[in-house]
């Protein structure tokens, strides 16, 4: 039996050893940060350190030279730029953090390897011990997420909006907030007067929880029984995964669904400059807030891998999809997207140099790798890859999603084209000039009419005597 197991570990190390890392996209949480009821937030020295152990552990496995998966054709020392993609939103905790990150991911390379000779001969070297600069992009969404208690206001997105606020008359929604209503009357005592009895309830469940976490975690003289703070964490979880995923009504998970378009995109153009025999679009990261996990975990149906899935992640958690192979990869021979897998791992927390990502399932399925074109199937089945994708499924009508708009008070059928009344937008112009034309001359002729008036032409008024102008 000994002998079994230990072969069969052996085969298991031979075909990772094997393996090729053609791509990798990552999905991160922020680290510790001040509370949302407390605004600015702001990423903490605690956090900064969360954040640059996770980058410092990603070179590791993905970058550095000695690195355990390396990704195939990424420069090692010195950050090309063209091999990597790095956003955010607009927030001060997040933007923060992917700052943290590349630090760790890409540390300074030494003065040495960043020294540049002038045309006159002089030499400069790069500060701060040749600190690799990054840029780091914004994304349309998650704007001030790490201020806002509620973050489907953060997506600009009606419809998600919508939906979100329907939980607040769903039957569980009620069931809670009438259940607890003592338990958080008796937390009033461990929010320090942050809130007023009137917003002790459940419909502040995270907001509550968030307050009693950074006590927990930066409050010496914070003591609360143990039973009760898991307590309000396990509400916290209701709470927000009732706000960002709902099985009948994908609209509420948009930020899960545009983040799967995301990822397609990105690793698909990975895949096109390899076939190129390029080396650029190798490394994908991307910073945002929890809401878009659980809305990603509902849509891709991890919730069924883990009930883990179904809470609030912890700080500095990601999200990992690496994009393999098991062929042999060469600068003249990249891999048929026949060959090519997909392997999704998580992990939960800061922890990154004790623990490595566990990987599970997606989509229900048993294996946790799968084909390319099975991973895009399914993920295509809620992505949302363009901005006329974006406004169809929010419901928006103003600013980017004008042009994709109905037109006004016709039936399009819910298309969005313009084209459900059967008439074109300059057939119904030409109608509209006609009709206008004919209340003028209907006008004209009840003038001529009832002032006794008739139509002369110019030839023969030239000609008339007086008499005949007369009426």
């Amino acid at each position: 039996m000994a002998f079994s197991q230990l072969a069969f570990l052996a085969l298991v190390a031979l075909a990772q050893a094997q393996e090729t890392v053609l791509g990798v996209y990552i999905f991160s949480r922020h680290g510790d940060r001040t509370p949302k009821a407390l605004p600015p937030t702001k990423l903490t020295d605690l956090g900064y350190r969360e954040v640059y152990d996770r980058g410092s552990y990603y070179r590791n496995r993905y970058v550095s030279s000695s690195a355990s998966s390396p990704i195939y054709g990424i420069s090692a020392d010195q950050v090309s730029l063209s091999q990597l993609a790095v956003s955010a939103p607009a927030d001060n905790v997040l933007q923060s953090s992917a700052q943290g990150f590349l630090q760790g991911l890409y540390p300074p390379v030494g003065s040495e390897l960043v020294t540049q000779t002038l045309r006159n001969g002089s030499s400069v070297q790069a500060p701060m011990n040749g600190y690799q600069l990054i840029p780091i992009a914004l994304v349309s969404s998650g704007s001030g997420s790490e201020d806002n208690g509620w973050l489907q206001d953060a997506t600009n997105c009606n419809n998600a909006e919508i939906s979100s606020n329907s939980y607040f008359s769903s039957a569980e929604y009620d069931d809670l907030l009438a259940s607890t209503s003592d338990f958080y009357s008796n937390l009033t005592e461990y929010v320090n007067g942050t809130f007023n009895g009137i917003q002790m309830t459940y419909k502040n469940a995270y907001s509550i929880y968030d307050i009693l976490n950074v006590a927990e975690i930066h409050n010496s003289s914070f003591d609360m029984p143990d039973r009760s703070f898991q307590e309000s964490l396990w509400l916290a979880n209701a709470h927000e995964f009732g706000l960002a995923y709902n099985v009948s009504d994908n609209a509420r998970a948009v930020s899960g669904m545009q983040l799967a378009g995301e990822i397609v995109t990105y690793l698909n153009n990975t895949i096109t400059a390899g076939n190129a025999g390029k080396t650029s679009n190798k490394f994908g990261i991307q910073f945002g807030a929890y809401a878009t996990f659980l809305s990603f975990f509902g849509l891709s149906n991890l919730t069924e891998a883990s009930n883990d899935f179904y809470g609030v992640n912890d700080y500095a958690s990601s999200m990992v999809f690496e994009l393999f192979t098991t062929t042999d990869v060469s600068s003249s021979s990249f891999p048929s997207v026949a060959d090519m897998q997909i392997r999704f791992l998580f992990h939960n927390g800061s922890s990154a140099n004790s623990s490595d990502p566990t990987a599970f399932p997606l989509f229900g399925q048993d294996s946790v790798t799968l084909p390319w074109n099975d991973f895009v199937g399914n993920m295509s089945t809620f992505a949302i890859k363009t901005t006329e994708e974006w406004c169809t499924t929010c419901g928006n009508t103003t600013g980017i999603c004008a042009e994709y708009a109905p037109a006004a008070g016709g039936d399009d059928g819910g298309d969005g084209s313009g084209h459900g009344s059967g008439i074109s937008t300059a057939v119904g112009g030409v109608i509209g000039a006609m009709v206008t034309l004919a209340v003028v001359l209907g006008l004209e002729a009840i003038i001529l009419l009832v002032g006794g008036l008739r139509v002369v032409s110019k030839k023969r008024l030239a000609g008339a005597g007086p008499s005949e102008m007369k009426a």
